[in-house]
């Protein structure tokens, strides 16, 4: 985990296929989703997308502050809150849309999706209002609001995370400890609280930027505890999987919300593991036959909002198509459309972004 200027291969592939995880992960009937990480971890896929967002966002903080001045990127990193803030916006107000479009149907969207609909043709000002100051955050949307705060945060944590790591590794600690209690200030209308408390949460995002700025992991792997720190992270991740694996109710008994000490522990582990096992090449000979999967991770924002579409309508219809019940093929079909989907957006998007860039290009020749 070397700083370096160079976007990572292994970063977008990482960041796509999380993203795919996540789609699966939020249709009941999925077939895949019942081996992606939170099958056999106390983490799941919120965890790589936060921490992987903290790294790109140390990336993105110290070429730009390379390539200009740290005023530039806090410039850029305000404008970035005020990108994810309108996506949240825009996320609100497609499941809100989603769900009524599934109604007209006599289709079944989940009950949080549901709840927010109701409310909505009930009080549609004082829903409006409280979607505006994150009171309220329709289903699939909640993940976005912590996300603007990490962005404005951004200015402290990065220049923190190259010159005082010790201090923010303190810092942002003291907060993960206090999250529980800070929680209760976030604005929340009734009924309706925050499903990610960014207090705890930007313990993962936090690490994420000291993974890419500090040589942690090399400085670990030079030392003679490289073999301790790699069989302790193997027997954590193995005692984890049996107790998700064996424990009854084991998903409801660590607290994704406040981010509890379990789930961080079982991901330090895994991230170490697969860490190691980048160092052969794997991850990049197979990003590199994959393709579509690093665009899918370079336009993570829009394929984050498409995707939470996508799960709440394939997740509807198949629940709606089999009554309820378990369905391999149907499951795998569902998988098969949610997948291609998103793909094909995060296509759709890149070749979308080429042309305008030509087009751009051969305005300016042309003016030359």
């Amino acid at each position: 985990m070397q700083p370096s200027t160079a976007r990572l291969a292994e970063l977008d592939f990482f960041r796509g296929l999380v993203l795919l995880i996540i789609v699966v992960d939020h249709i009941g009937g999925s077939m895949l989703s019942r081996v992606t990480l939170h099958t056999y971890a106390l983490c799941d896929a919120a965890e790589v997308f936060v921490f992987l967002g903290g790294y790109a966002t140390a990336i993105a903080w110290t070429t730009l502050v390379a390539r200009r001045d740290e005023a530039a990127a806090r410039r850029r990193f305000i404008r970035r809150a005020w990108e994810i803030y309108r996506a949240f916006l825009v996320t609100a107000g497609l499941m809100l849309l989603s769900s009524a479009i599934l109604r007209a149907f006599s289709i079944d969207a989940p009950n949080m999706a549901l709840s927010d609909l109701d409310r909505l043709i009930e009080s549609p000002a004082v829903v409006v209002r409280d979607i505006l100051l994150f009171r309220r955050q329709p289903y699939l949307a909640s993940v976005l609001p912590m996300y603007v705060f990490f962005a404005l945060a951004v200015p402290v944590i990065i220049p923190l995370a190259c010159s005082r790591p010790w201090l923010l590794a303190a810092c942002s600690f003291t907060l993960w400890c206090l999250a529980g209690d800070a929680y209760w200030l976030l604005p929340a209308a009734p009924e309706n609280r925050w499903d990610f408390n960014p207090f705890a949460w930007q313990a993962m995002f936090t690490l994420g930027a000291l993974a890419r700025c500090q040589p942690i992991y090399a400085g670990l792997r030079r030392s003679s505890a490289d073999w301790v720190v790699s069989v302790v992270a193997l027997m954590t991740v193995l005692v984890c999987a049996y107790y998700k694996l064996s424990v009854d109710g084991a998903s409801y008994s660590v607290m994704k919300r406040d981010l509890q000490w379990p789930r961080v522990v079982n991901f330090i582990a895994l991230v170490w593991l697969v860490t190691n096992m980048m160092q052969y090449g794997w991850m990049r000979r197979l990003a590199g036959r994959v393709p579509w999967i690093s665009t899918a991770g370079r336009k993570g924002l829009l394929c984050f909002v498409a995707g939470t579409v996508i799960s709440l309508s394939v997740d509807s219809v198949l629940y709606w198509w089999t009554d309820g019940w378990l369905d391999v093929p149907l499951g795998l079909v569902a998988d098969a459309v949610a997948i291609a989907s998103l793909l094909f957006v995060a296509r759709c998007a890149d070749l979308l972004k080429r042309w305008l860039g030509a087009a751009g290009a051969r305005r300016t020749v042309g003016t030359a």
